[in-house]
C-alpha cells in the first residue's frame, strides 16, 4: 500500500504526531516524514522535546505553546497515545475483577489525556485551511457493538474519549469549518500494546497500519466528514 499524497491539504502542509514513541505513533510519523508534501513534522512523547506527561496538564500546555512558536499551525494533529495494560493489570474479564484504581488510570491515560491534548493543541489548527485532528480509539469503545462484554475499563474509557471526540467536533467547526475530528480504530496492529493478547492474530503491521489510518484522514477530509471509522475506512457505530 503507498502513502496517501494528502493533495486536500495545502502544499507545504505541517503535521505534528502525539505518542510518537509508540507502535503506531512512530509508524505514522515516518509515513509523514516521507511524505513530499509534508514541510514540517513535529513529534510530541515522552522521550523528546519539549518535555511531556499525558497525565500533567502544565506539560501539555506548555509542550503546545513550544510547538506553535516552533512552528506555527499544523495542518494534521495526530494522537497516538493510550494504554491497555496499567500497572501490570490487563483487561478486565468479569466484574469481578474490577479495580477502581485500575478504572480511574484507564479513564486518565485514555479519556482525559486525550480531552487534553484537544483543549490545548485544537488551537494550533489553522482557522480557514482544510485540517483534522485524529485520535486513536478502539472498536471495543462501541457501545452499540459491544456483543463479548468484558474489558470494562478500556471500553468505558474508549466510549468517554469518543463521546469527548463528538462533542469537540461541534465546538471546533465554530471557528473552524473546514476541520474534521476523527475518532480511528487501528485494527490488531502488532505493537507491544496488543502482543500478549491477540495471540498471534494480527491484522496487520505497524507501516500498513499507518498507511491505512492516513489513508481514512485523507479521505475524510476530502470529503468534510468527521466521526469513528476504522482503519479500512468503514465508519463504526458510537
Amino acid at each position: 500500500m503507498t502513502a496517501p499524497n494528502f493533495r486536500i491539504f495545502k502544499d507545504g502542509f505541517k503535521a505534528l504526531v502525539i505518542g510518537s514513541s509508540g507502535g503506531i505513533g512512530a509508524a505514522v510519523a515516518g509515513v509523514l516524514e516521507a511524505t513530499a508534501r509534508c514541510s514540517e513534522l513535529a513529534r510530541l512523547s515522552r522521550t523528546e522535546r519539549p518535555d511531556f506527561d499525558l497525565l500533567d496538564e502544565d506539560s501539555i500546555a506548555r509542550a503546545a505553546q513550544i510547538l506553535a512558536s516552533r512552528h506555527g499551525q499544523f495542518h494534521l494533529v495526530f494522537d497516538a497515545t493510550g494504554a491497555l495494560s496499567l500497572d501490570g493489570a490487563g483487561p478486565e474479564k468479569t466484574m469481578a475483577a474490577l479495580d477502581p484504581a485500575v478504572m480511574a488510570k484507564s479513564y486518565a491515560v485514555n479519556a482525559i489525556g486525550p480531552a487534553l491534548l484537544l483543549k490545548h493543541f485544537h488551537e494550533t489548527l489553522p482557522r480557514k485551511d482544510k485540517c483534522v485532528f485524529a485520535t486513536l480509539s478502539a472498536r471495543v469503545g462501541s457501545i452499540e457493538d459491544n456483543r463479548l462484554g468484558g474489558w470494562y475499563s478500556y471500553r468505558a474509557a474508549k466510549a468517554a474519549l469518543n463521546q469527548i471526540f463528538k462533542s469537540a467536533a461541534i465546538e471546533i467547526a465554530r471557528k473552524r469549518p473546514n476541520a474534521v475530528c476523527l475518532a480511528l480504530h487501528p485494527g490488531t496492529v502488532e505493537t507491544n500494546l496488543t502482543r500478549q493478547y491477540a495471540r498471534g492474530r494480527f491484522t496487520h503491521s505497524r507501516r500498513d497500519a499507518a498507511l491505512q489510518l492516513l489513508a481514512v484522514v485523507d479521505d475524510c477530509a476530502r470529503k468534510q466528514e468527521g466521526g469513528f471509522f476504522a482503519y479500512d475506512g468503514s465508519r463504526i457505530p458510537w
